[in-house]
């Protein structure tokens, strides 16, 4: 699984002009399941991702995570995220996981971050055309791969 993390002011997503989803000061991210990802990559990334710490203490420090500023997640699924870009002009996206099994995965991983932190995690609706707003505070931009955390 790959995960872009960007620390926001604030984020919204919208179908047809539909508000779906928004939230105030926290992470807006995005979710790529690919081919042969697991319930442990799940986990790790979950992990990773509520105890980063990303957040300004009193000294200026990034030295705070989620829980601790008691911020909001907004999580979307973007499989272009595994875009190979090796051969022409047009991404391939080979890697991306079906949607059958991306579904499950990226829904596991929304429901680990609301366990890990308390608080419902907003989401996208896969598969749509969806337009995402947020205000980057930093900014703050961060890729995770659970195919690189050894």
């Amino acid at each position: 699984m790959r995960i872009v993390i960007q620390r926001v002011l604030d984020a919204s997503v919208r179908v047809n002009g539909e508000l779906i989803s928004e939230i105030g000061r926290g992470m807006m991210i995005l979710v790529c399941v690919e081919q042969g990802d697991t319930q442990a990559d799940v986990e790790w990334l979950a992990r990773k991702t509520v105890g980063l710490r990303i957040y300004e203490d009193t000294a200026g420090v990034m030295n705070l995570d989620i829980k601790a500023i008691g911020g909001e997640i907004l999580a979307i699924s973007q499989f272009t995220l595994v875009a190979s870009t090796r051969k022409g002009n047009r991404p391939s996206y080979i890697r991306a996981a079906y949607p059958d099994q991306a579904i499950e995965l990226y829904d596991a991983y929304c429901r680990m971050l609301e366990s890990l932190t308390g608080k419902k995690v907003g989401r996208g609706r896969f598969g749509a055309d969806m337009k995402v707003s947020l205000t980057n505070d930093g900014p703050v931009t961060i890729l995770i791969d659970s195919r690189l955390k050894e």
